[in-house]
């Protein structure tokens, strides 16, 4: 049975500002730190990967994890982990080095690699035959112009690949906050963003990059909404589940 629940009731849409603010505080003010936050994506991302795509079953299942070097990346390490923990086979790449990733990330990528995983290079990306789903972790909010380098070898493998992909907290080379899609940007068939929904998901000419919406807990109180910085209102929203869909 899926734990995935659909949620009916008008959310507000933030934008990059908002999210990192929202970042900020958690860490800042609440002291939750980025590798609680990691932890809560990476776990909501393989319950959806599981539920959505692998029939709630990864047993046996093959998966291509691609991650950056930032805390997108981080979340789809910790994805990568936790299906390989459920039994799916799971092969990991990376745009970079992990002595250029950031500490949170590095972190994520030094467990994977005491499991025995194997983690190479994103130019090493090969065939998708007999693969069930490819996991986006390249590149998240803080995407600054068009992707170039790895990334975007990267992002570009995977739009020709006909196994479906699923983002994490925005399909790779979109603009959050203005919609803005950047040369190239990853066709989701899924996207799980993070906290609160973003404005830049909602844009027409979007919708069918980012592909199905959900959204995901990473423990965020509804009381951090509320600071003078944000003033939002949310209410209780993953009261039914963690992961939820919504439109």
């Amino acid at each position: 049975m899926s734990s995935i629940r659909v949620f009916r009731d008008a959310l507000p849409a933030i934008d990059v500002p908002q999210m990192a603010e929202v970042d900020r505080l958690m860490v800042e003010e609440y002291h939750i730190s980025l590798l609680q936050m990691m932890e809560n994506a990476g776990r909501c991302l393989a319950v959806l990967a599981r539920d959505r795509f692998l029939e709630g079953n990864p047993s046996g299942k093959k998966m291509m994890i691609l991650a950056g070097s930032g805390g997108n990346g981080g979340g789809a390490l910790v994805c990568a982990r936790r299906l390989k923990g459920w039994g799916a086979e799971v092969e990991v790449y990376t745009t970079t080095s992990p002595e250029q990733m950031k500490p949170a990330s590095a972190h994520q990528l030094s467990i994977l690699e005491r499991m025995g995983i194997v983690v190479k290079s994103g130019d090493e990306l090969g065939p998708t035959r007999g693969f069930d789903l490819i996991i986006d972790g390249i590149i998240g909010y803080n995407l600054s112009g068009d992707p170039e380098g790895l990334p975007k070898n990267m992002i570009e493998w995977a739009n020709k690949s006909p196994i479906p992909t699923l983002s994490l907290d925005t399909p790779s080379g979109l603009d959050l906050t203005t919609g803005k899609i950047h040369t190239p940007t990853i066709k989701a068939r899924a996207t799980l963003t993070l906290a609160l929904p973003k404005k830049g998901l909602y844009a027409d000419e979007v919708l069918h990059l980012r592909g199905e919406l959900y959204l995901g807990d990473i423990g965020v109180p509804p009381a951090l909404y509320e600071e003078p910085s944000l003033e939002l209102k949310t209410g209780p929203i993953f009261y039914e589940s963690d992961v939820l869909r919504i439109e």
